[in-house]
């Protein structure tokens, strides 16, 4: 690897520390205490003259003044000033700090704690090793990498110069971290199914293949993780669920990266009302946990996550945006007919009715939906593993949740019928062979288990990326992913 002139000098410097007998790369260091344990103890252990040991990496600009020098180190906690004098370090500590150590290195300090004359809390260093020497020197404007797509390919150099980037997925793992206490207090059972799978399914979406090179068999990675978990319930569980990585091989966008995270729960004797109650509780109950807050601003947005979410019917929500009536527009071309009579702009035909349906929907409905709104009740042809309505055949128990536009949940009363289900399949193959790519396949094996008998059952997915989005403020599902997915460089 070919070396800048900035590396070239920190490689001469390593190559000193190498000269003088001392490993630029330790296995080991003694650290006693993490910063914030010394700063919550600062008063005590500074009157006291306590001993301490910290470790951390230098950042910020390092300053000497004639026989004193002063520089910050930071650790997972927080950061701390050094305070380091020539008199107390001898000679030659002070000349390798003052010579051979840079900014980014990580350092062991001992010492004790002072405030500076000008009140600021200090280590008093009495010893100063070297635990690991940075090769790479901090990007040219030390207040952070202001390029988005480099924060995001180096999340490394990120982290350590963006304080609110680690904020972020701090925040992210208290999110998750709540999710699974809500579900874990309801009596669910956290599981986990296959990544790999002969033949995937669960959600309209196009799959990654790979091939098991012994077993001579095609494998898919999952788009979802539905239809092994309901084989748990068909097996006697009463609910579980499942937060883990799905994978579609579909368009990059603000809200979409090929690999994401989504939570999947699937309560027994439970129907697609309950998990209405269950999407507004958990996302309200994490919301507060979270912020403080049941409120949130997003993007500018002030948004009230409770009590009870709006609720709109999908086919009444269409008809009141454009004038379309989805019960008399039955058929694609009916549709598209109907979608020209209405004068709308930007839509493009799409193969099938369903999918017509939901970019009719997606791109006239959904930006308006941004206070929490439950939008229910979708059209068979969308929802093939929904039970369809009692009163509305042609329709299913299903919803939608959104916020700030974003579609956030979606759930079903699930389908338990294995003849009806059947059916569905042979329809969704019929689809595929049209040219709907992201058409669900034919699970025989699932059909089997329901042929065992699946209770009336309730599921809901939550897509994890997204809920973090909102709780933090992110505009980009990529701000909220510690490393998403980046075209190769220099593509186009």
């Amino acid at each position: 690897m070919e070396l800048n002139e900035l590396q070239t000098q920190r490689l001469t410097k390593l190559e000193r520390f190498r000269d003088r007998g001392i490993d630029p790369f330790p296995p080991r260091c003694s650290r006693t205490h993490t910063i914030a344990r010394a700063l919550a103890e600062f008063d005590a252990w500074s009157e006291a003259g306590t001993p301490i040991t910290l470790a951390g990496r230098i950042v910020g600009a390092r300053r000497v003044m004639g026989k004193l020098a002063f520089a910050h180190i930071t650790d997972g906690s927080g950061h701390i000033q050094l305070w380091l004098s020539k008199q107390e370090l001898g000679d030659e500590l002070f000349t390798c700090f003052r010579e051979d150590l840079d900014t980014f290195d990580i350092v062991e300090v001992h010492g004790t704690l002072r405030l500076t004359q000008r009140g600021e809390p200090s280590v008093f260093v009495r010893g100063l090793s070297l635990l690991a020497k940075a090769l790479n020197p901090p990007p040219e404007k030390w207040e952070g990498l202001k390029d988005v797509e480099e924060r995001q390919r180096q999340r490394y150099l990120d982290l350590i110069v963006n304080e609110e980037r680690r904020e972020i997925f701090r925040q992210r793992a208290a999110i998750i971290a709540a999710m699974r206490r809500f579900l874990d207090e309801r009596g669910f059972i956290e599981v986990e199914t296959p990544v790999l799978q002969p033949i995937y399914g669960g959600a309209a979406a196009s799959p990654f293949i790979t091939h098991h090179h012994q077993l001579d068999q095609d494998l898919y990675l999952r788009v979802a993780t539905e239809l092994y978990l309901k084989r748990l319930i068909v097996g006697g569980f009463e609910g579980v669920y499942e937060i883990g990585k799905n994978f579609r091989n579909e368009g990059v966008d603000r809200l979409h990266n090929p690999e994401f995270t989504a939570m999947e729960c699937y309560q027994a004797y439970a129907d697609y009302t309950d998990m209405m109650r269950l999407t507004e509780q958990m996302i309200r109950t994490i919301a507060l946990e979270i912020t403080g807050s049941t409120t949130i601003i997003y993007q500018g947005h002030q948004i009230d996550t409770g009590p009870d979410w709006t609720r709109l019917s999908l086919v009444g929500a269409i008809r009141d945006q454009t004038g379309i009536d989805l019960m008399e527009a039955t058929t694609l071309d009916a549709l598209w007919e109907a979608i020209q009579a209405a004068g709308l702009k930007g839509l493009e035909r799409k193969p099938t009715w369903g999918k017509q349906v939901d970019e009719v929907f997606s791109t006239c409905v959904q930006p308006s939906l941004i206070q929490p709104t439950l939008v229910l009740d979708y059209p068979v042809e969308l929802s093939p593993l929904a039970k369809r309505k009692p009163d509305m055949p042609a329709l299913t128990e299903r919803f939608e949740g959104f916020i700030a536009g974003m579609e956030v949940a979606n759930a079903f009363t699930e389908l338990n019928d294995p003849l009806d289900q059947e059916q569905r399949f042979l329809e969704q193959g019929r689809a595929f062979a049209s040219g709907d790519d992201e058409a669900h396949q034919m699970d025989l094996d699932f059909l089997n288990a329901l042929r065992y008998g699946m209770p009336p059952t309730g599921g809901m997915g939550l897509g994890v990326d997204r809920l973090v989005m909102l709780l933090t403020d992110q505009a980009t599902i990529r701000e909220v992913m510690l490393f998403p997915h980046l075209r190769s460089r220099g593509s186009g």
